[in-house]
């Protein structure tokens, strides 16, 4: 006879509430996926010099058209609450002091990937096309590739498309703005 074990499932505002009473502090390196509490990997350096090349490249570009948001959470939905590398969000007075950013305040999500690409790929991504992101990339280190996902729908997204070293890629919210995978990849 098999047995089979229950999860028990939180709401972002049960989640907030752990954080509020101690049993998860501001240093736990969690986030809220499906209503499951999922440690995030440590951050490597080649991962932590790529999300800050981005960074750096992204605020250079688009300047005060976008907040870019570094490693902060942003709400999907009402179980989910993850932190992308990298968020360029719609410009608000207040940088979301009030709530995280919502589906409808983000341009661009980033994650950048070198020890967890098949989750990123097969977990969060579709997340993402589910909450109506509409653009997402996944900076997958090892293959020195970048995959971009548009046009999101519940089953997924229905654009998906690699770029490789010496390909330019641009921001669908911004398509005068050219990025290289070579610079991306400090190349």
């Amino acid at each position: 006879m098999s047995v089979q074990l229950l999860r028990r499932k939180f709401t972002v505002e049960q989640y907030h509430k752990m954080v509020e009473s101690g049993i998860l502090t501001e240093d736990d390196r969690v986030e809220l996926i499906g209503g499951e509490i999922i440690e995030m990997s440590p951050i490597g350096t080649k991962h932590a010099a790529c999300v800050n090349r981005l960074v750096n490249l992204l605020v250079h570009l688009l300047g005060k058209r976008v907040i870019l948001a570094a490693q902060n959470p942003v709400a999907l939905n009402n179980n989910s609450e993850p932190q992308p590398d990298v968020a360029l969000l719609k410009p608000r007075d207040d940088f979301y002091a009030t709530a995280h950013p919502q589906p409808q305040d983000i341009f661009l999500l980033i994650e950048v990937s070198d020890s967890i690409v098949m989750y990123d790929r097969e977990e969060k991504i579709p997340l993402y096309a589910e909450a109506n992101i509409i653009e997402v990339w996944l900076v997958d280190i090892n293959e020195q590739i970048v995959e971009v996902y548009q046009q999101p729908t519940d089953a997924g997204y229905q654009h998906i498309q690699k770029f490789a070293s010496g390909q330019t890629l641009s921001i669908q919210a911004f398509p005068n703005v050219n990025i290289t995978v070579n610079e991306i990849f400090g190349r």
